[in-house]
Order: structure tokens, then C-alpha cells, then sequence
């Protein structure tokens, strides 16, 4: 059952595509990871899911209802984490969870939604008192209200420590097996590719990809074969090149190494070598970091798919 389902999707801003035929479905129970670089659309197609902003055409369903007409059922499921959301400054960390829980009109107990999220002993503290890392945590424990269906988190990881985005990344998976189905946004790649079980990549609009990380890299063929070799000869490089679905080969000096990127036969290739008198001393496959399938997708080397 698809949680989040866009079909066509545009939105412009005068003569600026925000978004443009926009297809999307996130199936309920996964961790979606939504990327791309800034002025993608991202925040643009998190606000169209709530409703707050109106798509020119198209249709979007979010928890099995449309996301403009029934938008308070859509929002009161929903739990949302925004960017660059601020905090009321003379309110306790209690208070602005205890207002969510009111506001949603659910029995939570707001002393263990803080504890949750690392805040336990800070609950009776106004949050203008809060460092950047603890506002980020108050907003999460206010997201998290009601256990809702859908958790929209957009760059979550915001003024955390590395200890506050570990345990940032253990609510996510936790909210997975309650059975939530959780939207991830971040420029933190790290981050998405610890939790998420598909990702989807925005580029000028558009959605450029959407699969696994393991499956982005298959398409890509990014793969990396590194290979410690005797010594380095033009003639054996050249015969690298030469195998079919082989596409970049570098070399390095120290130690002598043959990189070749590609989808072509390992066997070959160290065969390649060997058959040119260079002998292999290892070899090791390396796989595309999501940094890299990111620059691929996003700098336009990749097309859409």
C-alpha cells in the first residue's frame, strides 16, 4: 500500500518550475530518503504532501486520502519535523510538547516523549535556554506525538552531535518497526544511507532516480575494481580499456594501482593484465559511496530515469 503517492505533479513560481510532472509512491512501513541539492523542489514537495502549498496540476494521496481535501486528516496523522522550524523561547520543553499533544488530542505523556529524544532531565527549561542540537530535539519529541502513521523529517540531523544523530537515526528504525512509514530529507548522505531503504533523487524538478543505494550503483556502474599490481605499462592499461562495458581506468603510482570503474568482467580484466606481463599482486571491489551516485544523478551526468 503506497503511504505517499504524487502523479503528475507541477508547481511554478512565475516563470520558475518548482516541480515539474512529478511521480512519486512510497510505499507504507519504508524509510524514504528525498535528496537533492538546494532549489531541487524538495521543501516544495514536502509543503504540496501537507498542503501548504496548492500544485498547479496533478494528483497527490497521502495516508490513503487526498492531501487537499481531507488536508486536517492528512496533517493529524502526521508527524513533522520541518527545517529550520523555531521554538517558542519563553515556553518549557514540557509545554511544547504538552501543546502537541494537545493540539493532536492524544493522551501522550510528554515526560517520557522527552525522554525519548535526550530531554528528560531539561523538560522544565525554557527552550530560548536550548542549544541548537536540543531545539532539534524538542521539535523531533513534538513530531513524534500520537505515534503517528507518517513522520516527515526534513534535514533532521540539523545542530546535532554525532551522539545526537545516532540516536536520531535509532527513533527512525524504531518508528520503521512500529510500522510508521518515515520521509527522510537531508544533505547528510551518511545519514540517509544508515537508515533509509530507498532513496529518491530531485535535480531542477524533476526526480532523476529512485531505487536503492544498490541498486542506483548497479545502474550507474559505478563500481570500482582497485588493483595492487608489479608495475604499470601503457600497453596493459590500453588492453584494460579495450574490454567491453569497462569505463574509466586511472592509474596510481604508489603503490601501483589499476583502478577501473565500470560493469565489465573482473576476470577479464585481471586476465587483461597478466596476459602483458604485469603481475597481480590483490585486488579488492569497491562500491559507489551515495555521495558519488548523488553528484552522478545531480550534476546531470546521469539521466533521468
Amino acid at each position: 500500500m503506497a503511504v505517499i503517492e504524487l502523479a503528475g505533479v507541477t508547481k511554478t513560481y512565475g516563470d520558475v518550475v518548482a516541480v515539474s510532472e512529478l511521480d512519486l509512491s512510497v510505499d507504507a512501513g519504508e524509510v524514504f530518503g528525498f535528496l537533492g541539492p538546494n532549489g531541487a523542489g524538495k521543501t516544495t514537495t514536502i509543503d504540496i504532501m501537507l498542503d501548504f502549498v496548492r500544485p498547479d496540476r496533478g494528483t497527490v494521496t497521502v495516508l490513503g486520502v487526498d492531501a487537499r481535501r481531507d488536508s486536517r486528516t492528512v496533517r493529524r496523522r502526521t508527524g513533522v519535523l520541518p527545517e529550520g522550524a523555531s521554538v517558542y523561547d519563553r515556553l518549557t520543553g514540557r509545554q511544547h510538547v504538552a501543546f502537541a499533544i494537545e493540539s493532536k488530542d492524544t493522551d501522550d505523556d510528554p515526560d517520557a516523549i522527552l525522554e525519548r529524544v535526550g530531554l528528560g532531565s531539561d523538560g522544565d527549561r525554557r527552550a530560548g535556554g536550548y542549544s541548537k542540537g536540543m531545539r532539534q530535539r524538542l521539535l523531533l519529541a513534538m513530531a513524534l506525538v500520537g505515534e503517528p502513521d507518517l513522520l516527515i523529517l526534513d534535514e533532521p540531523s540539523t545542530g546535532l552531535d554525532p551522539n545526537g544523530a545516532r540516536e536520531m537515526r535509532e527513533i527512525v528504525r524504531e518508528e520503521r518497526n512500529r510500522g510508521a512509514t518515515v520521509f527522510f530529507s537531508s544533505h547528510l548522505l551518511s545519514q540517509v544511507e544508515a537508515v533509509c531503504d530507498r532513496v529518491g533523487i530531485m535535480r531542477e524538478g524533476e526526480m532523476v532516480a529512485v531505487d536503492t543505494i544498490q541498486e542506483l550503483r548497479a545502474a550507474t556502474g559505478d563500481a570500482r575494481l582497485r588493483i595492487t599490481v608489479s608495475d604499470v605499462r601503457e600497453d596493459a592499461v590500453a588492453a584494460v580499456r579495450a574490454i567491453d562495458d569497462v569505463g574509466k581506468v586511472a592509474v596510481e603510482h604508489d603503490p601501483p594501482t589499476v583502478v577501473v570503474t565500470g560493469n565489465g568482467s573482473k576476470t577479464a580484466v585481471l586476465a587483461a593484465l597478466e596476459d602483458h606481463g604485469i603481475d597481480v599482486i590483490d585486488f579488492r571491489t569497491e562500491e559507489a559511496s551515495l555521495e558519488e551516485l548523488f553528484h552522478r544523478y545531480t550534476s546531470g551526468e546521469e539521466e533521468p530515469a
